[in-house]
Formats: C-alpha cells, structure tokens, sequence
C-alpha cells in the first residue's frame, strides 16, 4: 500500500522561537540587528499555507506521515513511499540521501521568495502531481550522487558535491594523481561535483575563475556540466602555493587589479588566500590557461571515488 511522506523544515521564524523561547523575544533579537521582523511572520505564514494545502492534498490519495528534516537519519523509508518535500533545494538534496528509487516530489511554498531548481511544483499543484504519480503517468528526472569512502570503511553521499579539505580556511596539503600525472597541492581542496552539483558551487568557482584569467587577458574558461543523470563527476582543485610563473609577465600590469574589482570575481572565505597569491605573485594564470584537460577531468565511475 502506498504512503505519503511529507517532509518539512523549521522556518525562520521557528527557529528563532526554538533560540529565544517566544515570538516577543525573536522579534527583539531581529529588531535590534535592523531587520524587518514581518518579513519571518509573513514566510512563516505562507510556508504553513503550502504545507496545509499539499496536506489536504496528500489524505485524499494515501495515508500520510508527516516528519520534519530533523529526524530523517532515522527515517526507514518503504519501497512503495512517495516522498514530497516542502521546499528549498537544500530539503530535497538532504532527502535524496536517504531514498533507494523513491519517487520524491519538490514543492515550493513561496515561488515570489524562493528560486529552486529542484521545486518545480507549486502546492496547489499536489492533487495533480500525486495522482499522476500513483497511475504511474509521471515524468520523472533521475539523479545520479557521487559516492566517497574513507580508509576506516565509512561511505558519504552527495547530491551536489564532496569537499575534500580542511574543516577551517588553513590550506590543505596533498597529492594529486590523474592519468599517470601527479603534483604535490597546497590549496584550499578539491571540490568534486555531480551533474546536478556542477550547476551550483562548481559553476560559482568556475566563472570566478574565468573572470581572474580574462582580467589578465587569458581565454574565458568554458565549463562543461553534465546531465543529473549521467554517471560522470567532474573535480576542480586549487592553485599549488609556489607554483613557478613560467611565460607570465615580471609584475601584474596596471589597472588589472582595479578591473577584477569592478567585475567582481572574488572567490568566496577560503580562497581568499589564493587569490591573494594571484594578486601578488601571479601564480595562477599558468593554471587557468592549462585548465582544459588538466584542471578539469571526468571520472567516469563514481564508486570508485
């Protein structure tokens, strides 16, 4: 027999409650950093709408269980379950971790606030999506994770992508070997990608790394993602510390500082220290213009990560 699991998350506004105690606390606390305290009542409100909405929608369909994301590691999910998730992105890629072919259902409860390539549904839609679900008339979107062993046995999925590195923003050492190559790293780590994840923080280092090299006047670096389901990851790593500046000019031209600025491609806490080499040293042009075929590889079998 089927069952709906609907899972849910804490707003805002209840996880400031949960700190807090009370709403008259929370609304202190937010008041007094200069923020607008209504903005979490209204999210709030208009999340509990959505979750009511595909509620109703759900009970006439298949019995319902209701759980919130916190209690999903101990969740034991039947094979015949349909999963819907109440949004952002961040639920159903947390979700996706525990499902073996379940079928999952993204709703988005406020679209006007939030963006999600994994909600495509509204909840008005539920009614609609469900029952097409149950007849088996669904289209669905398989998605393919990469999967990580430690040396001790333990196994880690990831929907979007695996860091490799430090836990703080001190530079990671280790060496990199691909096709028979290899060189000794200090950066902050390797960001290793799904086809999912090569949309998201993969795509953000890349084009903040396109923008530095075209600052000083490499080529634009193409980033090639691929399909949620093919069975490719694809691996980004950091600039290595003392790297040599064979075929760069002796000193950074004027101005190009300055343009990098105005273009904004910073990368995020914890490459602030490469970038800053590059400022300085120059170290990382040599990289960027070898990058096809020798920054970015495919790995076409992802156990064996």
């Amino acid at each position: 027999m089927h069952k709906v699991i609907l899972v849910t998350r804490k707003t805002r506004l209840q996880e400031l409650i949960r700190k807090y105690n009370t709403a008259e606390q929370a609304r202190f606390y937010i008041e007094h950093l200069g923020a607008d305290f209504s903005d979490y009542v209204r999210e709030d409100e208009a999340y509990r709408r959505a979750v009511t909405t595909v509620t109703q929608a759900a009970e006439t369909y298949a019995r319902l269980q209701r759980i919130d994301r916190d209690f999903l590691p101990n969740m034991i999910f039947g094979q015949q379950d349909i999963v819907i998730a109440v949004g952002q992105d961040g639920l159903v890629a947390n979700i996706l971790k525990y499902l073996d072919g379940q079928p999952l259902i993204g709703i988005n409860p406020e679209p006007d606030r939030w963006d999600g390539i994994l909600l495509p549904f509204e909840a008005g839609d539920t009614e609609h999506v469900l029952a097409r679900v149950l007849k088996k008339s669904a289209t669905f979107r398989e998605i393919t994770m990469a999967r990580a062993r430690t040396r001790d046995g333990q196994t880690m999925l990831a929907v979007n992508d695996l860091f490799i590195g430090q836990k703080t923003h001190v530079s990671a050492r280790y060496d990199l070997t691909w096709n028979s190559r290899q060189e000794s790293q200090s950066s902050s780590g390797i960001i290793i990608s799904t086809g999912l994840g090569s949309s998201g923080w993969y795509r953000s280092v890349m084009a903040q790394a396109s923008g530095i090299a075209e600052c000083f006047g490499g080529p634009r670096l193409v980033s090639r993602g691929a399909a949620w389901e093919e069975k490719a990851l694809t691996f980004v790593a950091g600039p290595r510390q003392g790297l040599s500046a064979a075929g760069l000019p002796a000193r950074t031209p004027s101005g190009y500082f300055p343009r990098c600025q105005k273009t904004g491609w910073f990368f995020p806490t914890g490459w602030n220290k490469m970038l800053s080499n590059l400022m300085r040293e120059q170290r990382l042009l040599w990289r960027l213009h070898r990058t096809e075929g020798y920054w970015l590889h495919d790995l076409r079998h992802p156990d064996s990560c």
